[in-house]
């Protein structure tokens, strides 16, 4: 018997540089110590990092420590993520330590000490734990053992490592490296070829757990293993003999089992019966189990019972069994089988050793009551479909007249029908009804034969027919004294073949929708009558299929859900026109989906069975928008005022347009376009026609005409709000479908564009160029038309074109011909529009009034003129022509004012005001004013005009918006400087003025323009305003949320404290009233005694 037995290891300071350890790493540089006080040798790291002990590590300024302290936390000296358990035996302990007793769990460091804290990494601090399965365990010599273990409470990867050792018991010491799962060349020599052969593995069952595999135990195989405890292997010793004693009706078998195992542990016996050649199919007879219970075979139950068959236990070793009443199915061989068990420490039982005897023939010889069977077949064994299938049961028996037999009909070893000993007939359920219809009959002729007649054979009849017979004693006895099964008889039935064809065809191979589909389905060779099927299988989806109609065996027709609907392709129409022939009729295709292939199929039933033909036809369903185009002509595409003009919309399409019903609709878009194409009119196929209300400039003036394939649009006395975009759309729907519903197919024309020619303008305005130099006051600018029609009406668009090179010009004023004015944005403000007036003096004269002209009026001026007509529904314009350009100039001032033109740069910052300076320097002349002129730097160039102070004191802003924010503060009669309030990012730019000197002669008359001067420019950034503390905390919502709560926070906390104050100076209070009762009660105990 092998022991396997674990013990805990310690191992001893290495040296400097050499191996050591389960890994077979190489460690640091150790010293050895010895401890004061018996603590023992501990091992000594260089350099210094802890004297580490089998029981606890020292410090690095006290090698030598008390064995309460633990190890540093440091992943620099030992892995934390490498453990290992060990099951510790109560044999004796290298080095000084000793574990507390057999099967204690420890977890061990590699390094050699023992203890039941866990050397936390610097990332965590979960202790790691290592189970092993618990023992002692034995197994016997060559069997298959497996051993596991796991660990949790790790870190890192789930996937751990485990490597398994072995301290053999001849050198306990020593460490024997086995396998590993991670290491390839972790295994010692002698272990090497087995782990590569693979009779040592370890499977590992999940991240953190493993079984260790040993195939086949050797004798060496007993030691202390790490990472769990081997179990000790046991081996079981025995002699096992079998005798046989044959005396009459009755066999006794004897079976003596005996063992020597040390262990406690249970047997089991059992006796089996092997007959013919099933080596691996042996019949249970009896079996005493560990429990010691008796567990007879399915075939001995019932003799079990009856107290046929015994088990025996004769003395400590023999076991007899006890067969009574042998019958010939006891005949075969028949042996012992012995089985050692062995309970383990978790609750399992463990057969760990099992043994046979030899085996005993044993033969049953029939004493003068020999029984034969034979089994014949009237017509052969081969049948067909129908025919009548006669089998006879011939019994062969001595004295048969006087013997009692009860005979079994089997089919395919299950029972048919059974004729007991007083000619009782009992079928078998499934085929009591066949029977009661006439089609099965079982009769005894004799007492010695035995008739199955199956009239109408089918192919559930086919098979392997016998027949069994059993002799009884006595008539209605439940055992037989033997029983015979004849030979076995195959009876081959041919199904019924099937010569139906079929043919499947279409009239109508390619449709287009709404057309009708016609199908055919020719049946031939049918020789009863069958029921019918029609599928429409969509190409769209593979695989899938969709009932049309049915029509069963006796002509009722059925519709699939989808055709029910008469209102989508109209009512079908399933017909048999003939004794095979089946035609399909689909009135109207819905879409393109309704082709694809047409699936018939037949059903022809006979005998209880069925056969199925099926046959397809393919249909193409075209779209009737395939090869439907309509194309929109016109003979002309403009016409004169008056002329009429025609439209031809013609449709083609790969069907006759005639036959199906169509509508058009006319559309029209006025041009210039005011939104998309408006429906004109519409033309429905029953030759209704609608005009819209959208377009009343058609009605009267439209006629809508269709000849064949073709839809004519006519207009007759062409307005101008006849001119536009024209296009007919051309609806077509299924024919034979009514109501109409949806149309099936549209399609739109081309867009054809009719342009309708006013008169023509006769519009002639003069073009002369012109010259105007003023001094200052009011002026004017003519526009003269030279000829125009005596019925026109006129619009004057009056233009500025600044002195400048390469500007672009500006709207001054609009005149439309019904006189109302529109001013350009540039001349929109209540100043501008008081100084600029336009007026028509004669019927072909136009001026423009400019008052109180100042310099920055100068520039070329010019007229738009436009010749508006009326027609019969609205005023048409006929033309435009442009006049010459006049040219606006101020004489030169006969001074010029000095002004201080250096430039300046000012920064201001957003949010504050800046004041950009503007100084007259010198006197100002007697009886002259002045005027001041205020200009912002555009980024195109141009100058902007902000702020106009005139000469008459009154003050204009060309821009409105910006009437609060500017002003003009003035320290002096020559100081203009400009103050801006409140700066924007957007006043950052260049700024300059301008100051004129006006001079009236007299009361009454104009100013005229003595001088004028410009300053220096002054340039104005603008800086971000500066950030303060409270915009910081308004700019951020968490920082403001923070300081309003914090208050609010702190109260409550401080009102929390004080109530739990005021909590624990109750409790203290009463507890000193307490025990001062207490005390005051005592005292006058005393007093008492």
């Amino acid at each position: 018997m092998l022991l396997l037995d674990s013990k805990a290891t310690a191992t001893s300071c290495p040296q400097v540089g050499t191996w050591h350890g389960r890994s077979g790493r190489r460690d640091f540089g150790h010293q050895s110590h010895t401890c004061p006080g018996g603590l023992g040798t501990g091992c000594w790291l260089s350099p210094p990092r802890g004297c580490y002990f089998a029981d606890a590590p020292c410090s690095v300024t006290s090698p030598c420590c008390s064995k309460q302290r633990k190890p540093p936390v440091t992943d620099s000296f030992l892995p934390a993520a490498f453990y290992v358990a060990e099951w510790l035996s109560p044999s004796p302990m290298r080095a000084h330590h000793r574990p507390t007793g057999r099967g204690s769990k420890h977890n061990r460091f590699p390094w050699g000490w023992h203890s039941a804290w866990q050397l936390p990494s610097s990332s965590s601090s979960s202790w790691r734990q290592v189970t092993v399965q618990q023992g002692p365990l034995y197994r016997t010599e060559g069997s298959h053992i497996t051993l596991w273990c796991k660990v949790s409470g790790y870190q890192g990867p789930s996937e751990q490592n485990f490597q398994w050792s072995i301290y053999l018991p001849l050198a306990p010491e020593r460490e024997v490296q086995i396998v590993s799962t991670m290491d390839p060349s972790f295994p010692y020599a002698i272990y090497m070829q087995r782990v590569r052969s693979r009779g040592i593995f370890v499977e590992r069952l999940q991240g953190d757990a493993v079984l260790l595999h040993i195939t086949e135990l050797q004798e060496r195989d007993a030691g202390q293993y790490e990472c769990h405890t081997p179990n000790t292997d046991t081996r079981f010793l025995g002699t096992y003999s079998a005798k046989t004693n044959l005396s009459g009706d009755t066999v006794e078998l004897t079976c003596e089992v005996s063992k020597s195992t040390a262990q406690h542990t249970h047997l089991s016996v059992g006796w089996y019966l092997l007959q013919g050649a099933g080596e691996h199919h042996a019949q249970e007879i009896l079996t005493l189990s560990k429990d010691f219970i008796l567990k007879p075979g399915p075939s001995y139950e019932q003799r079990f019972l009856e107290g046929d068959v015994q088990l025996n236990k004769v003395g400590n070793t023999t076991y007899k069994l006890i067969i009574g009443g042998v019958k010939p199915s006891d005949q075969g061989q028949l042996y012992c089988e012995a089985a050692e068990w062995i309970e383990d420490p978790d609750g399992t039982w463990k057969d760990i050793s099992s043994k046979q005897t030899q085996r005993t023939s044993l033969a049953v010889v029939s004493q003068g009551r020999d029984l034969s069977v034979d089994i014949t077949a009237a017509a052969g064994h081969s049948f067909a479909e129908g025919d009548t299938l006669q089998l006879s049961c011939v019994v062969g028996a001595p004295k048969s007249s006087s013997r009692h037999f009860e005979v079994t009909w089997l089919l395919n070893e299950r029972e048919v029908a059974r004729v007991d000993t007083h000619g009782v007939l009992m079928w078998e359920e499934k085929y009591q009804e066949r029977a009661e219809l006439g089609q099965l009959r079982a009769s005894k002729p004799s007492n010695t034969v035995y008739v199955l007649t199956i009239y109408d054979v089918g192919l559930e009849d086919k098979g392997t027919y016998q027949c069994s017979v059993s002799e009884m004693k006595t008539p209605g006895d439940l055992h037989s004294i033997q029983t015979n099964v004849s030979s076995s008889i195959q009876v081959n039935v041919k199904p019924t073949e099937s010569h139906m064809r079929l043919a499947v065809s279409t009239s109508t191979p390619q449709v287009t929708v709404g057309d009708p589909l016609t199908l055919h389905c020719q049946v031939q060779g049918a020789t009863s009558p069958v029921s019918l099927r029609w599928w429409h299988l969509p190409p769209q989806q593979p695989g899938h299929r969709v009932l049309v109609a049915t029509m069963e065996q006796d002509g009722s027709q059925s519709l699939g859900s989808t055709y029910r609907d008469g209102s989508t392709r109209g009512s079908l129409q399933l017909q048999k026109e003939s004794a095979g022939t089946f035609t399909l009729v689909i009135p109207s295709t819905l879409d393109e989906d309704d082709g694809g292939q047409y699936r018939c199929e037949v059903t022809q039933w006979s005998r209880g069975r069925n056969w199925t033909e099926k046959g397809e036809a393919a249909v193409t369903v075209s779209s009737m928008g395939l090869g439907l185009l309509a194309t929109l002509r016109s003979r002309t595409a403009t016409v004169s005022y008056g002329q009429s003009f025609e439209l031809f919309c013609h449709v083609d399409a790969s069907y006759t347009l005639e036959e199906v019903p169509a509508s058009v609709r006319w559309l029209f878009q006025p041009s210039p376009p005011t939104g998309p194409l408006q429906e004109l009119a519409q033309v429905f196929p029953n030759g209704t026609v609608v005009w819209r209300t959208a377009q009343p400039q058609f009605q009267g003036k439209a006629q809508l005409v269709k000849t064949d394939a073709s839809f004519k649009l006519h207009i007759h006395s062409a307005m101008p709000a006849h001119q536009g975009t024209y296009q007919c759309e051309v609806q077509v729907w299924r024919r034979n479908i009514l109501p109409l519903g949806q149309p099936a197919a549209s399609t739109s024309s081309n867009a054809v564009g009719i342009k309708v020619v006013l008169p023509e303008s006769k519009l002639q305005v003069a073009t002369k160029n012109s010259s105007v130099e003023i001094a200052g006051g009011n002026t004017a600018i003519e526009c003269r038309i030279v000829f125009a029609q005596n019925n026109s009406q006129f619009a004057v668009t009056w233009y500025l074109l600044p002195l400048l090179a390469d500007t672009t010009p500006l709207q001054i004023i609009r005149a439309s011909y019904s006189s109302i004015l529109e001013y350009g944005s540039e001349f929109s403000s209540p100043a501008q529009k008081s100084r600029f007036l336009s007026q028509r003096v004669s019927s072909n004269i136009f001026q423009l009034q400019i008052l109180s002209a100042a310099p920055r009026d100068q520039g070329r001026y010019y007229c738009v003129v436009e010749e508006w007509l009326w027609l019969v529904d609205g005023w048409y314009k006929l033309g435009e022509g442009t006049s010459g350009r006049t040219t606006l100039k101020f004489r030169p001032p006969e001074h010029q004012l000095q002004m201080e033109k250096t430039n300046h740069s000012i920064s201001a910052r957003e949010g504050e005001e800046v004041t950009l300076p503007c100084r007259l320097q010198g006197a100002l002349q007697a009886h002259t004013h002045l005027s001041a002129t205020w200009f912002q730097v555009r980024s195109s160039g141009s100058d902007s005009a902000l702020l106009i102070l005139h000469q008459d004191g009154t003050m204009e802003y060309p821009q409105e918006r910006l009437a609060a924010k500017l002003f003009l503060r003035r320290s002096s009669a020559g100081d203009f400087s400009l103050t801006l309030s409140s700066v924007q990012r957007g006043d950052a730019g260049a700024y300059y003025c301008q100051l004129q000197e006006w001079k009236q002669q007299s009361q009454g008359e104009d100013w005229d323009l003595r001088a004028l001067a410009h300053s220096g420019y002054t340039q104005l950034t603008t800086i971000p305003p500066e950030s303060t503390v409270l915009s910081r905390i308004c700019s951020s919502p968490p920082l403001l949320n923070f300081i309003l709560y914090l208050p609010l926070v702190l109260i409550l906390l401080l009102a929390l404290a004080v109530f739990c104050w005021y909590c624990k100076f109750r409790k203290n209070k009463k507890v000193s009233v307490t025990g001062w009762m207490m005390e005051l009660e005592g005292n006058e105990e005393i007093k008492k005694t």
